[in-house]
């Protein structure tokens, strides 16, 4: 219930309105005797945490999740977006993948361990923020900035993780430990403005279009870090003998290149992960077919591997590029540098512990998200960081019915095992033993 009334409060991002979703999920943990506070730099986008009381011990863990979504276009969804329908086991609605899935887990976890009166080694903080979904100074940054004391951890367990489920059962828990960098930069292309009928050397349309097809091009430097590495040998040891001779030879340097084409080709996740991405997403310029625009832009979506040096990277670019009459405008920085987490540590321990009882045939891989989440924020404090998700099929991954998808929807079941997931792992890790 408590999903389905969160996906009935609309917190599209813009403008969020988290504070409603906030005072529902206040109210919930007082019905429970749990107190909780709420922090805003908007009133209208407040972030919850509440927190139970260990003995101090040991460092707290947060759990983390996001009250925000992402908006909709209501015509192209055959449910409502904000209705929180329950259809065949199934939870429809906007934020039930991202990340209300996740919010649930975290307020199920406080009332449970109020309610069993769990005695705990640690804290365990729970954060509701809001601002993920491309607005953190309202959130995760307003809340590191300003009130640090309130969510500091040792451990942090939040969103990104990815599930999968077979025909024979779950087949792979995977667990967020690293992210790449979104460092996105717009390309400007100046000339001389002039009528369409006299060519112009300096036409900025045509030097654009030249960078671009340069930058679509570039295969950028492959690199593995901890969690690729770990990722790939792990998934050596579930997949078919091709699939598995390519993730093993991954780094050899007669064999290497073939394997990256076909994985751009075939997988282009694999593609991404082993190296710093540069994508073109929007080309502007121009006003009028017979006009010559003194300006013409596009956008390139970089995602930087987490070592990149940033400054180097565009230095590379420009050199690529070689044109003086093309400049690169990198975008505000808004989310920090931040190191993978530990994959031989207490919690990552704990994790795969509770995956192998709950899920004794599944391959539990460490992963890096090629898209962006508030954990950055943590892991650049020194916050050891992990994503957990719901159990989706491999029919439902490649639906459409996914994150941001049209018809966004979870089921029941999933949700259950996450609640159950993430209780399993705290009490493992947090109570006093």
């Amino acid at each position: 219930d408590h999903l389905v009334n969160l996906v009935q409060i609309n917190t599209s991002n813009p403008p969020g309105n988290e504070t409603v979703a906030a005072n529902y999920l206040k109210a919930a943990l007082a019905a429970e005797g749990i107190n909780s506070e709420l922090f805003a730099l908007d009133p209208e986008r407040a972030n919850l945490v509440a927190r139970i009381k260990g003995n101090g011990s040991k460092r707290p863990i947060l759990i983390m999740g996001h009250t925000d979504v992402v908006g909709v276009q209501a015509e192209k969804w055959t449910e409502d977006p904000f209705g929180g329908l329950r259809k065949d086991g199934w939870v429809y609605g906007r934020g039930t993948l991202d990340d209300k899935d996740n919010v649930t887990a975290g307020l199920m976890l406080m009332i449970l361990l109020k309610r069993h009166g769990v005695e705990l080694d640690r804290d365990i903080i729970f954060l509701a923020e809001s601002g993920e979904e491309g607005t953190p100074e309202v959130g995760i940054n307003y809340m590191v900035e300003h009130h640090w004391d309130e969510i500091d951890a040792e451990f942090c367990l939040a969103e990104g993780g990815g599930n999968i489920l077979e025909d024979s059962g779950v087949s792979v828990i995977g667990i967020q430990t690293a992210e790449k960098m979104p460092r996105r930069a717009t390309l400007v292309a100046r000339g001389t403005a002039g009528h369409g009928s006299v060519p112009r050397i300096d036409n900025p349309v045509t030097a654009l279009t030249k960078a671009v097809a340069k930058m679509g091009e570039w295969q950028t430097e492959m690199r593995l870090n901890d969690t690729t590495r770990a990722y790939f040998e792990r998934l050596a040891t579930m997949s078919e003998p091709e699939d598995a001779w390519r993730y093993r030879n991954i780094d050899n340097p007669e064999e290497t290149e073939a394997i990256q084409q076909y994985f751009l080709e075939n997988f282009p996740y694999h593609y991404s992960v082993l190296r710093t991405s540069v994508v073109p997403t929007i080309i502007q310029g121009g006003f009028r077919k017979n006009v010559i625009p003194s300006e013409a832009s596009a956008v390139l979506d970089i995602r930087m591997l987490p070592d990149e040096d940033v400054d180097g990277f565009y230095d590379m670019m420009r050199e690529i590029i070689d044109d003086p009459n093309v400049e690169i405008v990198p975008e505000a920085i808004y989310r920090p540098e931040s190191a993978p987490s530990p994959v031989d540590n207490e919690m990552f321990q704990t994790l795969e512990n509770v995956a192998n009882r709950m899920y004794p045939d599944a391959t539990v891989l460490p992963r890096m998200s090629t898209g962006a989440t508030d954990m950055a924020q943590m892991r650049a404090k020194g916050v050891a960081s992990y994503g957990l998700g719901a159990i989706r099929s491999v029919e439902e991954l490649n639906s459409g019915n996914g994150a941001h998808g049209d018809n966004e929807r979870v089921s029941e079941e999933s949700v259950r095992q996450l609640v159950q997931f993430v209780w399993n792992t705290i009490i493992e890790v947090g109570a006093t033993k």
